[in-house]
Formats: C-alpha cells, structure tokens, sequence
C-alpha cells in the first residue's frame, strides 16, 4: 500500500512541470552568480574550493526547497479530497508522512544532481569524499524538510500553504548561514535554526567545520541541530495529520 501511494503521488506530481522546473534551476542560477565565479573557483576551503562549498550550499537549499514544496502541497490535497480518500484506507499516520518523505525525496534529487553536474562543469573542486557524502547528506536531509513541508500543509487546510511553506525556506536559508555569511551573535543565535544544522552537515567533508569568520562547528553541533528539528517536525505532523483525519 506505502508503496502504491508513492508512486501515485510521484504521478500527480511530476504533472505539474512548471513548478519543478522553477525549484530545479533556481538554485543553479544562484551558484552560477555565487560560485562559478574566478574568485570562488580559486579561493580555497578545507577540502576544495569555495566554488564547491557555494554548489554544496545551494543543493541542499534546492533539495530542501523541492522537498518542502512537494509536501506542504498535502494541504491542496486536502481541498481536493484526497485526504479524505485517504481516511478510508488502512495508511497509517506514520505510513502516511514516511510516503510523503520518500516521494519528497525523489522529487528533491533532482535540483542536487543538476547542481552537482553544473559544479562539475565549471571548475567546482574538492576531495571525492566530499563529493559523495555531500550529495547523500544533501539528499538524506531533505527529509526533514519534507516533514516540515507536511506538517505546514496540514496544519492549514488552504491552498496558500505550499507557497507560506516556500516561502518560510527563503527565511531559513538567511537565518541559517546558507544565502550571507554570518558572524558573531547572529551566528550564534544560526546555529538553532532549522537549516543550519541541515546546511552544516552536508558541507562539513569539505569544510570540516570550518565557518567563514574562523571558528569551528564541532561534528555533534550539526547532528544534534538535525535531529531535534526531525523530532520537532516529525510530533507536530503526525499531530496535524490525526487531526485532520479525525475531522474527516
């Protein structure tokens, strides 16, 4: 059944094409203005160069972005009765967010894997340690955000859910260090925001932690941020999809 709802989901979806096109080539615009330039392709950091830690840090804003939308589009559902559909089957809540994740995922991979290519292209440079475990953990992460995509659209049952839910990622990604580097009490006050673990994590095999103004994130800093936002997100979208099944 978990299986079925995914790729019925995938469908529906991959329908709406103009959507996917924005959330796949706007973060490779952003490393074409930020990364591929001569300064951050020769400027180095940790393991590469700044290029690669611009093409890693829009990534993962492409894939949190992708994997928000996706989900937080429950709330359209929701509209169109889908969530009702769902009521009368044996989906679980937990089956029920997991598949979201999953079809979030998918969809999430494809701004990453463009990102990486154009990295490729125009003289991002790294170890390829870096190179992998940046794009698993870029991938992997966007779950999370998949969960706060749901938890969003089912906790408003309106169409303009999935653009509050974008919309929020933007502030995020400024609050997270991802868009402008950040320092002193703005940092510190970063590093308890949602993206930043998420961002942190999938940049530390190039950077090793290294921030920009010096310091040092230890590697328990990242995970840590990470999964007490997962158990945040997670409670309060299997809070909000009970409720919302209850009501149907």
């Amino acid at each position: 059944m978990n299986a079925t709802f995914v790729l019925l989901d995938l469908r529906r979806i991959t329908r709406n094409w103009s959507a996917m096109f924005f959330t796949a080539v706007l973060p490779t615009f952003f490393y074409l203005i930020f990364g591929a330039t001569v300064d951050a392709k020769g400027a180095e950091i940790g393991n590469g160069n700044v290029a690669m830690y611009v093409m890693i840090t829009m990534a993962a804003y492409g894939a949190v972005l992708a994997a928000t939308s996706v989900s937080a589009n429950a709330a359209v559902e929701r509209v169109q009765g889908w969530g009702r559909q769902l009521g009368l089957t044996p989906l679980a809540d937990s089956a029920f967010i997991t598949g979201k994740a999953l079809v979030a995922m998918t969809v999430a991979a494809v701004p990453v894997a463009l990102t990486y290519a154009l990295g490729v292209a125009t003289g991002a440079r790294g170890s390829a340690s870096a190179w992998g475990l940046s794009a698993l953990l870029a991938l992997a992460g966007s779950s999370v955000f998949a969960v706060y995509g749901l938890l969003v659209g089912t906790a408003f049952q309106s169409e303009a859910a999935a653009g509050a839910a974008s919309g929020s990622i933007v502030v995020f990604a400024f609050l997270g260090n991802l868009f402008v580097p950040l320092s002193g009490g703005l940092l510190a006050f970063a590093k308890f925001t949602p993206l930043y673990g998420y961002a942190a994590l999938a940049r530390y095999p190039l950077t090793e932690g290294w921030l920009t103004d010096g310091s040092r994130d230890p590697l328990w800093l990242p995970i840590v941020n990470v999964v007490a936002w997962t158990l945040v997100f997670g409670a309060l979208a299997t809070y909000f999809v009970r409720r919302g099944r209850e009501r149907q």
